[in-house]
């Protein structure tokens, strides 16, 4: 089996079951998700199976938009509500202070990423250090919010905001920023990934939906994650020749302008051959991946 599948992560699991589970489901040991969600978040997981695996790298500059629920008023040690509570207020924060605050996340800007995640610090994962207690400094990371916007009434001190960031956008520390500016603290409750890499929520199957007799009906063919590529059309002989390991002459390709390092599409006829990529010192279109051969 190969290919990718869309999946709506259920809450409660890590991105890495939802793998194990797809595995044993497509009886295919090469199986890679793209995007980690954290156990307590839901929504669009792209899953790869089998060669398509190699793809993943190509969705992971893609932008996302997430719904969070907003728990004003609390504080905890995660950025999130399944973490260690430090701090409670009471919360006198209206709508309209909500809705005065949220604009100035917008644009470019640093972010600290939270002390409980996965980033390295020395080699070692932030959580590891986080349960052992150690605090080291984190180095904020640039970030774009291309918007922001409360979409629910405060109700029981929640509220709910969309989202729509860059690639290494962390929510629960956007949720923690907006509880300073608004002097009552906050925390994520809740966090629903509605559209990663140009794929929306409606289009992914429920993880739990998932059985052996019906999952191959839910794979998509793996040109799905690339279509923003360029195309090349080749002849039999260069597909021969590309699948081989050979590179292939831009002069004897229908290509405009390819920039130094472009990503390519390489089929023949309907078939996805690979993906190249073109050298301007070998004028040629080398080889990045191959995922198919005829």
């Amino acid at each position: 089996m190969q290919g990718l599948i869309l999946i709506d992560k259920p809450q409660g699991i890590t991105s890495f079951t939802a793998v194990r589970k797809i595995k044993k489901l497509a009886g295919e040991k090469r199986v890679g998700h793209t995007g980690t969600l954290d156990p307590l978040a839901t929504g669009v997981l792209p899953i790869f199976i089998g060669r398509a695996t190699v793809l993943s790298s190509f969705l992971s500059d893609a932008d996302k938009t997430y719904v969070a629920t907003v728990k004003l008023g609390v504080k905890t040690d995660t950025l999130d509500i399944t973490g260690t509570v430090l701090e409670e207020k009471e919360v006198i924060v209206s709508e309209s202070d909500i809705d005065a605050v949220l604009p100035l996340f917008l644009g470019e800007q640093l972010q600290t990423p939270p002390m409980f995640s996965a980033i390295k610090k020395d080699g070692v994962r932030l959580y590891s250090l986080a349960r052992q207690g150690k605090a080291v400094e984190i180095e904020p990371r640039k970030i774009t919010i291309y918007s922001i916007s409360r979409i629910s009434e405060i109700e029981n001190g929640s509220f709910q905001m969309r989202v729509h960031c860059s690639k290494g956008t962390y929510i629960r520390s956007l949720c923690s920023d907006i509880g300073e500016k608004l002097s009552c603290g906050a925390t994520m409750e809740a966090l629903r990934r509605e559209d990663a890499h140009g794929f929306n929520v409606s289009e992914c199957v429920p993880l739990d939906n998932l059985t052996e007799e019906n999952i191959k009906s839910f794979v998509l063919s793996e040109e799905t994650a690339v279509l923003k590529l360029r195309e090349i059309t080749v002849t039999e002989k260069q597909a021969v020749r590309f699948t081989n390991g050979g590179e292939l002459d831009i002069e004897r390709l229908k290509i405009n302008d390819p920039k130094e390092n472009e990503y390519f599409r390489v089929k023949f006829n309907d078939l996805l051959l690979g993906i190249g990529f073109f050298s301007k010192e070998k004028n040629s279109i080398c080889i990045s991946n191959i995922l198919n051969k005829i």
